[in-house]
């Protein structure tokens, strides 16, 4: 993997000339050996916020014109002075209020002055990924025909978890019952997210690598049946899901080169690849919209593609792949993760650097609403749940605010009519931490769970808030994981991430992410006494990050 992740960051020349402009001063020089630790860090652990040009979306913009010391002392145009060497570092090890992550317990002093010297240079802009170079890549693993015609083994499907080893490019398939570990599959890198089949049988797991792997849940032990590798960097992928269309089609979006691919669902055989490069919301043209989330709808043969830089939301309608229709929806930037609403109508999605939640009705095929909300919002998929007052509504946390945003959302159901009235405004802010990633609830659960890995505070970032239904005016409780977990304490943060429900909502599954070094755990709570009733904890599962329960996901509950 490391060649291909090394030469994700070729053609510097082609990047100085795009640069130029902004090399005003000269740059810290870094030997060959230091370019090249540098950049796999950089794709490891800051394209995802930063941009694989740096030009910044969930995170700030980080091209040298910002990051350079000016020799004169002058200060840019915006008025911020530019950052240097010495605030470089201590921003990288110790984070910021915003959201920016602490890196001093992940990275070493040597490694953090080496980022530093690093992104005052200017960025290598990466090759492009072709058609043929993804056809290339396609391998059927398991021939549909030598695939079980029956699930083959006993285990209980609906209550297994698809959980994310991010360091280890792994997902480890752990059955919700006994909470032991059925099968560790070899997958891309930092899978990103587990998607199932509208069938249930299969999980598309995709890595931040950009590679794409099928695991068929039938299987005597699953394992994966088929992979391909949609781009160098990548997110995003769902399956068809219009009646009539089941799972023939997977859909998968990259960060880089900014496109998506369509291929058949059950192997992964590319059919199309579409660029998404393109105007902004703004009217100006961006090398690198990359494709944030993707999902699939069940009221048309469509899926909703999120373009992040762009600001722009595409409705591809598949029903005819050689002659693709998009209906493109402007809305702002820059698009992120989202969910459905309770109705599976509208899907919500977070333009997080205009602080705004963009909704889409797609049975209409236009732009519902788009809401202010408080300071980055980062749902994940976000949170539905009936409120006491205002009805149904959706939530969002958020990456820089101390607040949890409740957005009513609209119903065809006459019991809700008395609602309509707050349909699309923020009726609350419950008060809560910045630095938030994933909110979670489920339909039988009184409980509505929040975490905050991004928090700068280490006993914050290792704990998740727990409001009660009936009082949302503050938390419940305040669940410390890592304690609770009985694991040695460390120096390094063990961050409390991604809050998941059991299928039948009774147990809320916490990841402790720690360092590589460091034991992992998953922490599971009983939702009804908020209790712990199991620490899973095995030497194979490193760095546990997000945990997708079968039926949940295939359902799209949260």
């Amino acid at each position: 993997m490391k060649g291909k992740l090394l030469g994700f960051f070729a053609l510097s020349a082609i990047a100085g000339a795009m640069g130029s402009a902004f090399a005003q001063d000269a740059a810290p020089t870094l030997t060959a050996a230091e370019k090249e630790a540098a950049k796999k860090i950089y794709f490891e652990r800051c394209a995802g916020c930063h941009g694989v040009l740096r030009k910044g979306a969930t995170g700030k913009n980080l091209e040298p014109h910002w990051t350079k010391t000016a020799k004169d002392g002058t200060k840019t145009e915006g008025g911020t002075r530019k950052l240097g060497q010495g605030r470089l570092e201590k921003i990288i090890g110790y984070g910021t209020d915003g959201g920016m992550v602490n890196f001093d317990d992940i990275l070493s002093k040597d490694e953090i002055a080496l980022m530093a010297k690093y992104i005052q240079n200017t960025p290598d802009v990466p090759p492009e990924y072709s058609f043929k170079d993804t056809m290339d890549s396609w391998k059927v693993i398991v021939p549909v025909k030598d695939r079980p015609t029956k699930q083959m083994n006993k285990f209980n499907l609906k209550n297994m978890f698809s959980v994310t080893l991010r360091d280890t490019g792994e997902v480890a398939l752990i059955d919700g019952d006994t909470k032991e570990i059925r099968s560790i599959v070899k997958t891309g890198y930092a899978v990103h997210i587990s998607r199932l089949s509208k069938s249930g049988r299969y999980v598309y797991v995709i890595g931040r690598d950009g590679k794409l792997s099928l695991i068929d849940l039938w299987m005597e032990k699953p394992a994966v049946v088929a992979e391909l590798k949609v781009g160098f960097d990548a997110r995003s992928v769902d399956t068809s899901k219009f009646k009539g269309y089941d799972d023939k089609y997977a859909i998968a979006g990259s960060y880089w080169p900014p496109q998506y691919v369509i291929m058949d669902g059950d192997t992964l055989k590319p059919l199309k690849v579409v660029s998404t490069r393109g105007m902004t919301v703004d009217g100006e043209y961006h090398p690198e919209p990359r494709v944030a989330s993707i999902v699939s709808s069940e009221i048309k043969p469509e899926w909703v593609v999120n373009i992040k830089e762009t600001g722009q939301i595409l409705l591809v309608d598949y029903s005819d792949i050689k002659n693709l229709k998009t209906t493109t929806i402007e809305s702002a930037k820059f698009l992120h993760d989202g969910g459905w609403d309770a109705s599976k109508r509208y899907f919500l999605v977070a333009a997080n650097a205009s602080n705004k939640i963009a909704a889409v009705d797609t049975k209409l095929g236009k732009l519902a609403a788009l809401i202010d909300t408080a300071k980055i919002p980062h749902p994940g998929r976000g949170a539905n749940f009936m409120h006491p007052k205002y009805g149904p509504v959706w939530a969002t946390g958020h990456l820089g605010a101390d607040v949890v945003t409740l957005i009513s959302t609209p119903s065809d159901k006459k019991e809700h009519a008395k609602y309509k009235e707050y349909n699309w405004k923020v009726v609350q802010e419950m008060k809560h931490v910045p630095g938030n990633l994933f909110v979670k609830t489920h339909p039988k659960s009184k409980h509505f769970w929040a975490d905050a890995p991004q928090n700068p505070d280490k006993d914050t970032a290792e704990s998740v808030a727990v409001w009660d239904m009936a009082d949302l005016s503050k938390p419940k409780a305040m669940l410390n994981v890592a304690k609770d977990s009985g694991l040695p304490p460390t120096k390094a943060t063990k961050r409390a991430v991604h809050p998941e429900y059991s299928a039948d909502g009774k147990e809320v599954w916490i990841s402790l992410w720690g360092g590589k070094t460091d034991q992992s755990a998953i922490v599971v709570y009983d939702d009804a006494t908020l209790k712990v009733k199991k620490v899973i904890t095995d030497p194979k599962m490193i760095t546990p990050t997000g945990k997708f329960n079968v039926y949940n996901t295939q359902h799209d509950i949260y």
